[in-house]
């Protein structure tokens, strides 16, 4: 090829390289604009997008009987209602526990009781421990003078978390309505899904593979472990409220936390028991502590019921997932973020399973 016939040649790549970098930068602009804008409610259309994946199973018996619009108007109108009573009832009473708690500290109000006699025993921290919560017991001032510093985040957490929980319940509430609108358009929704997968991997069955893992993992995590940790801790949570302890609504909540990482809630209602024993009169401890045992264990129950073993993430993944999400979105993190997390380690073991060897085949053993 001549120069004359080169530099023609370049010439007439030029307009289609400017004008494949303006598509791009046009693209690029775009995409950043309407992240911006989405940015506000990306956790909430996440765990809508989460409760439409897990309720279209539900969607699709119902729609056969009823009709489409039919049946995702009931499961948002049924779904506010069942969800709505008992978040309102944990959400206040987790954010007045908080709020006391705070204020407490403050205004040096919080009367603290003394340590028990075996704390001092503890190995290594026994000694430090009982005797900085027994000067806390006996002068709260300065032991927070003394020990202010280290408590000043926490604190300053505890108080923005509080002042995030009206948000989160109304945010968990409006989800399940845009849950529904998603479920009734879940056809036009999975098309879509196909078709950027498909774009991604340039493979119509490895997109179709992608989505059905997404799905079912998405199912398997919020059904299976979030679903039964909620039923869960709402069973403890009754007999917290109806006992009337002062905590019901941060105790129902550390249940819930214990039970999505799969630690038996036995290890704190087995404690609360003790306390309502010594607390309230015989016969309603004695309902209680029947109550809450057999709400502790009824995981066993219903994890058979619900997809069986729930799902096959591992637990420090789950328990990542629920931490980060609190610290990360609040109330609505903490369902969003194990199930985001389990989502992203399921497809990322798939693609390291999945990926073809493009160096040549392994050599066994010593080379000759």
């Amino acid at each position: 090829m001549t120069s004359s016939a080169l530099n023609a040649d370049l010439a007439s790549s030029r307009p289609s390289i400017i004008h494949a970098a303006v598509q791009l930068g046009i693209v690029a602009l775009l995409v950043y604009v309407c992240a911006r804008i989405m940015l506000p409610f990306l956790g909430l259309l996440l765990w809508s997008v989460i409760l439409a994946v897990m309720l279209h199973p539900l969607h699709l018996r119902l729609s056969n009987r009823i009709g489409n619009r039919w049946s995702a108007s009931l499961i948002g109108m049924v779904g506010v209602a069942v969800v709505l009573v008992p978040m309102y009832l944990v959400v206040t009473s987790l954010g007045s526990s908080i709020y006391w708690l705070v204020s407490g500290l403050q205004n040096h109000s919080l009367t603290i009781p003394p340590p028990p006699a075996w704390l001092a025993d503890v190995p290594a921290v026994g000694a430090k421990l009982s005797a900085g919560w027994s000067l806390a017991a006996a002068n709260l001032p300065l032991a927070l003078s003394q020990y202010g510093e280290m408590l000043t985040k926490p604190a300053a957490w505890l108080a923005s978390f509080a002042g995030g929980l009206a948000t989160g319940g109304l945010s968990f509430v409006l989800s399940i309505a845009i849950a529904a609108v998603l479920v009734a358009y879940a056809k036009g929704a999975a098309a879509f899904a196909l078709s950027l997968l498909e774009l991604v991997t340039n493979s119509k069955a490895r997109g179709a593979r992608l989505i059905h893992l997404t799905a079912s993992t998405i199912r398997g995590v919020a059904v299976g472990v979030v679903g039964v940790a909620v039923i869960q801790s709402m069973l403890v949570g009754i007999g917290f409220f109806a006992i009337g302890l002062p905590a019901a609504g941060a105790l129902t909540l550390v249940t819930f936390l214990l039970a999505v990482v799969q630690i038996p809630p036995l290890l704190l209602t087995l404690p609360v028991m003790a306390y309502v024993f010594v607390t309230e009169a015989t016969t309603p401890a004695i309902i209680f502590a029947i109550w809450s045992f057999f709400a502790g264990l009824s995981d066993n129950l219903l994890k058979p019921l619900m997809l069986g073993r729930g799902s096959d993430v591992p637990m420090p993944v789950i328990l990542v997932g629920v931490i980060g999400g609190m610290i990360a979105d609040g109330l609505l993190g903490i369902f969003v973020g194990p199930v985001l997390l389990a989502v992203g380690f399921v497809l990322l073991m798939e693609w390291l399973h999945e990926r073809p060897v493009e160096d040549g085949p392994r050599i066994e053993g010593p080379a000759p």
